[in-house]
């Protein structure tokens, strides 16, 4: 079973890489944009200033994630020789996509907790600093893998808030949530789902409630909603996205997108919900 793939092809993440090299001064990221950021400190002192002025002092090799647009500033003085790599992040479906939502608002992490990754810190940083010929392209690349590993990370080291990834890092319930990722047009019941995860029907609903933070159904419905965004954002027409994920007419997809989101498919896609 396969927590990951099925969402990354869903849900996958395209890198651009914007700094490498010396960084001096303040750069303010206003949390306007559609994108996340991913900021590896090599070597040096920074000052992470968070959205709500909480600083955090970095002086080891540290990285600095943001799934989705978040307020912070990078400050680092003249004198601390900080060698900085940074790159924005973009998840197919929009800032608001069910993998980038269901991920904390920001993770720091000191390079030296996440060994598998050295491999591939080692590369980029070699990149970055190399001035070899393709050099942005192959940063741009190893910055995707790299939050595909720190994605591994999460789900194997870190307790988790309740959501999507909470379920899929409980060895109860991944199995369940993978089968309704992988098959959203199946009209998932709860006896099938707690099967699944070896669970009586009652244990299983009570336990994915408090770890997911919603029942099974309305998981299966959000997950639904999710998939439709992102194919409306696509040009896919209502009536193939309808029967795509699991809903008889396109009617019946209209009504269970406006309870989700209060608006319909048709307004939603014209109200500037696309970012």
């Amino acid at each position: 079973m396969d927590r990951l793939s099925t969402l990354l092809s869903h849900f996958g993440v395209s890198a651009g890489t914007f700094h490498s090299g010396t960084f001096c001064g303040t750069t303010g990221f206003d949390g306007d944009q559609a994108c996340g950021h991913l900021h590896l400190l090599q070597s040096g002192e920074l000052t992470l200033k968070l959205a709500d002025e909480r600083a955090i002092e970095l002086n080891t090799p540290t990285l600095i994630f943001f799934p989705r647009p978040y307020r912070h500033r990078l400050i680092a003085a003249d004198t601390s020789d900080t060698q900085l790599v940074c790159a924005s992040l973009t998840f197919d479906g929009g800032a608001g996509n069910a993998l980038a939502a269901a991920l904390p608002d920001y993770l720091v992490l000191d390079l030296d907790e996440v060994p598998t990754m050295a491999g591939t810190l080692d590369w980029l940083f070699n990149e970055a600093f190399g001035g070899i010929c393709g050099r942005e392209a192959m940063m741009d690349r190893l910055f995707e893998v790299l939050v595909i590993q720190l994605l591994r990370h999460i789900l194997t080291n870190r307790e988790q808030s309740p959501g999507m990834m909470a379920g899929l890092a409980d060895p109860r319930l991944a199995r369940s949530l993978s089968l309704m990722h992988d098959t959203p047009g199946k009209s998932w019941t709860v006896a099938e789902l707690s099967t699944a995860a070896n669970m009586s029907r009652a244990s299983f609903a009570e336990h994915f409630r408090q770890v997911v933070g919603q029942t099974p159904v309305d998981y299966l419905v959000s997950w639904r909603i999710s998939l439709a965004q992102k194919r409306l954002r696509e040009g896919k027409s209502i009536a193939l996205i309808a029967d795509e994920v699991g809903y008889e007419s396109p009617s019946a997809l209209a009504r269970a997108f406006r309870r989700k989101t209060g608006v319909s498919p048709r307004e939603w896609m014209h109200g500037g919900q696309r970012r």
